[in-house]
């Protein structure tokens, strides 16, 4: 038997296995990466996160990501190396914090990669059936595991895909095991560059349960930021707070046929771009409001579809609460007006599941990986759209 596969078998034997989660969102920011001791599988799992850290990416890596980025055309020779690249880069930033965090890279069992989305085109964005749903993220998890001799699951989304899904979200699988409750209704919302989230009825039952993108995080503020200030994010909403939400603006952005599409769905950058906001500003006549206004703008924009759709639960599930991860809680304008938003319907992080907010992504693709290894798969039997599959292909050091 090849010496990789036997050791892979071995780990699925064992009941606890440390697993390097890596999240790198479409906000390209940086690198998550949680450590996680993951004991047993399905719906007996527990997860502790043991360290966890975002480290920043330099600005010329991150322009070199955006690229090749949600681009309908791009250099073929620059993506096939930022394929190599990423993979490469995050690599070393795993070595890197497992020396920093006194971890024996052979006491890792996996490392559970993401890789970096670089174009997302699901069938409802693709104007047509005639072409499957697709997705493709790069950041070569041979390279991940060449270059730490550690075991990578990596390419969750193909799977998903090739079974009948849209490739997103797939934090359903992990949300549910993680965080179903028994008298609860929780909706586990993510705000990253794409705001998405699973709802989770209470009870444990999964036949209720659905996860769906419902538009923009914070991709268009910080597609703004970067274009007109040189920044990758408006910092604590600063530029925003100092403006006016335009409600013609707002009006506009909400006029969109995405909107009016039935849960569950998913959509990118691709979708919601500056194109998009230069478009909406020419319908609305606003293309000579302030920088300030615009950033106000964007910010409601994102709580009103976020609040939009949990709303929509809420009449049904009057014990519901919203938990929130993902960059986008970090903003204190974003809050405030997604408070307003949903009204009585409670907001907190996930600090008081006991989940860090900035982890939470990074963590469950430890989950998945887990489940790929020592599950098996999870189904979801009245909800199209999230098959029952195990995720990722699998990388040995040698």
């Amino acid at each position: 038997m090849n010496r990789n596969i036997l050791k892979l078998y071995n780990i699925a034997k064992k009941d606890t296995r440390l697993i390097v989660g890596l999240m790198s969102g479409t906000s390209l920011d940086g690198l998550d990466l949680a450590l996680c001791k993951v004991k047993g599988s399905g719906v007996d799992i527990q997860l502790e996160l043991l360290a966890f850290e975002t480290v920043e990416y330099s600005a010329s890596f991150r322009d070199n990501i955006r690229s090749v980025f949600s681009k309908a055309e791009v250099d073929m020779k620059k993506l096939c190396i930022m394929n190599a690249e990423i993979g490469i880069e995050h690599a070393h930033l795993v070595n890197d914090l497992l020396n920093r965090w006194s971890i024996d890279p052979s006491d890792v069992d996996l490392i559970a990669s993401h890789g970096q989305t670089v174009f997302h085109a699901p069938q409802g964005l693709s104007a047509g059936k005639e072409h499957p749903n697709s997705t493709l993220q790069i950041g070569d998890g041979d390279h991940i595991s060449v270059h730490t001799g550690i075991i990578t699951i990596s390419d969750f989304r193909q799977k998903h895909v090739a079974a009948g899904g849209e490739g997103a979200p797939l934090v359903i699988y992990g949300d549910y095991l993680l965080f179903n409750h028994p008298v609860e209704s929780r909706v586990m919302l993510n705000i990253g560059g794409i705001s998405n989230f699973t709802f989770l009825p209470a009870g444990g039952e999964t036949a209720g349960i659905f996860a769906t993108d419902v538009g923009p995080g914070n991709t268009l503020m910080n597609q703004y930021m970067q274009a007109h200030f040189s920044k990758s994010y408006d910092k604590d909403g600063e530029l925003a707070l100092a403006g006016e939400v335009n409600n013609n603006l707002l009006n506009t952005l909400l006029d969109h046929p995405f909107f009016e599409q039935h849960l569950p769905k998913s959509t990118g950058p691709e979708l919601f771009n500056l194109s998009f906001l230069a478009l909406a500003q020419k319908k609305s006549g606003t293309e000579d409001i302030s920088a300030s206004d615009i950033m106000a703008t964007l910010c409601q924009f994102t709580a009103v579809v976020i609040a939009d759709n949990v709303l929509s639960l809420a009449a049904d599930y009057p014990n519901l609460t919203v938990y929130i991860s993902g960059g986008g809680y970090n903003n204190p304008l974003l809050m405030r007006q997604l408070q307003a938003a949903l009204g009585d319907v409670p907001l907190a992080n996930t600090s008081v599941l006991g989940m860090n907010p900035d982890a939470k992504e990074a963590a469950i693709f430890s989950v998945l990986a887990n489940e790929t290894i020592a599950g098996t798969p999870l189904s979801f039997p009245k909800l199209s759209g999230a098959p029952a599959v195990c995720f990722g292909k699998i990388s040995f050091p040698d």
